[in-house]
Formats: structure tokens, C-alpha cells, sequence
């Protein structure tokens, strides 16, 4: 018997994802986002395993929301210590920290345990089109929720 039972490696293999969040709405590309960074887009997705992919997200300073939510969305932290808690809202953000604005919005969206954190590693975030040297390593592509092999034909 020298077949393997259940999954293997390879099953498990991760692929590096490209998502360009130009005019995206952040809700609908967050989602997206979420889903495979758990790896629910595989046959083999199991929620007590991380096996999902790496996702590079270019263009955050261009993602768009919907509605007045431009002027509602208020991002809050605290320093820990009395009176110490700091609001900033959307538009600001966007012009300070843009990249922050998705990787909140995705990990909201991510379930609350263990491996949130180690999931949230994989995801790249870049405020222009230049992702760097990670350009190298993307083999899939997603327009409007489309996923494309980035491989030439």
C-alpha cells in the first residue's frame, strides 16, 4: 500500500492570489479577500485547518465604499490607558494609513479564533500598483470576483 490516504502536500499547497482594489467596493473585495485566506475556495477546506492562500492586494488607496459610509465609519482603539481612546475616521484613515482600511475590514470577516492571526500574515497590501518583488510569485488573478489564471496562453 503505498498510495497516500487523505490529503497530501501538494492538497495543501499554497497559491499566491492578485486582487486589484481599484473602484472596488471594500465590503464585497474584504469578503472575497476572506474567503481565501481560509481556503474555503479549495476542495479540502476544513475550519480546524489553515490551509488557505496568500493574497496581494494592490491599488488600497483607491478602494471605494458605498452610501455615506465615507462619513460614518469611525476606526476606534484604546491605549490602555484612562481616557485613552482614540478615533479616526474613515477619511482620514485613508489618507494616512489605506492599507489599514482593508486589512480591518477583512479581519473582521475572519472568524474569531487561533488562527486569525496567522491567516492575516498572508495578506500583502500595497497602496499603489507596485507590489515589489511579490510580483513573481502571483499565479492567480481576480477582476469583479472572477478568478483568472495569470499564466499566458
Amino acid at each position: 500500500m503505498s498510495q497516500a490516504i487523505g490529503n497530501t502536500a501538494l492538497a495543501y499547497a499554497r497559491v499566491w492570489h492578485h486582487a486589484d482594489a481599484k473602484e472596488r467596493v471594500l465590503g464585497k473585495l474584504a469578503e472575497r479577500i476572506a474567503i481565501v485566506l481560509m481556503g474555503k475556495h479549495k476542495p479540502i477546506y476544513d475550519p480546524s485547518l489553515d490551509c488557505g492562500d496568500y493574497v496581494v492586494v494592490t491599488n488600497a488607496s483607491q478602494v471605494k465604499v458605498t452610501g455615506r459610509k465615507a462619513d460614518q465609519i469611525v476606526y476606534r482603539k484604546h491605549t490602555l490607558y484612562p481616557g485613552g481612546l482614540k478615533e479616526i475616521k474613515y477619511r482620514d484613515m485613508m489618507d494616512k494609513k489605506p492599507d489599514e482600511i482593508i486589512r480591518k475590514a477583512v479581519s473582521g470577516m475572519l472568524p474569531k479564533n487561533k488562527l486569525r492571526d496567522r491567516r492575516l500574515e498572508r495578506l500583502r497590501i500595497f497602496e499603489g500598483p507596485d507590489m515589489g518583488i511579490f510580483q513573481k510569485n502571483i499565479l492567480k488573478r481576480w477582476e469583479d470576483g472572477t478568478l483568472n489564471s495569470s499564466q499566458p496562453s
